[in-house]
């Protein structure tokens, strides 16, 4: 698990990613003060109960939902929100944030 600091940072840029877009664990990784893409997943995976955080809106780097057993789930919610996924399962460049 990343440092507090860092994890308040990773909480902080999570809570700002708009409704309809997504970020990738290493744009979010690369805008904290020393974490990882790996630091950032462990974070969205450690999250407690009714955080209410958009952890639905971080993917992988290849704009994919990481395979998880909240990856349907998250599928859900991004579709609610309008994410479009092309036919390999990726989203539209164009939505990625920031």
């Amino acid at each position: 698990m990343p440092r507090a600091e860092v994890l308040e940072q990773i909480y902080t840029i999570v809570a700002q990613i708009p409704e309809g877009r997504v970020t990738t664990y290493g744009r979010i990784a690369n805008m904290t003060d020393g974490a990882t893409a790996r630091m950032v997943g462990s974070a969205m995976r450690h999250l407690p109960s009714g955080h209410g955080l958009p952890w639905h809106r971080v993917i992988n780097a290849s704009r994919r939902v990481t395979e998880h057993t909240g990856a349907v789930h998250q599928h859900e919610k991004l579709r609610a929100e309008g994410v479009v996924f092309d036919a390999r399962g990726r989203v539209l460049q164009d939505i990625l944030w920031p």
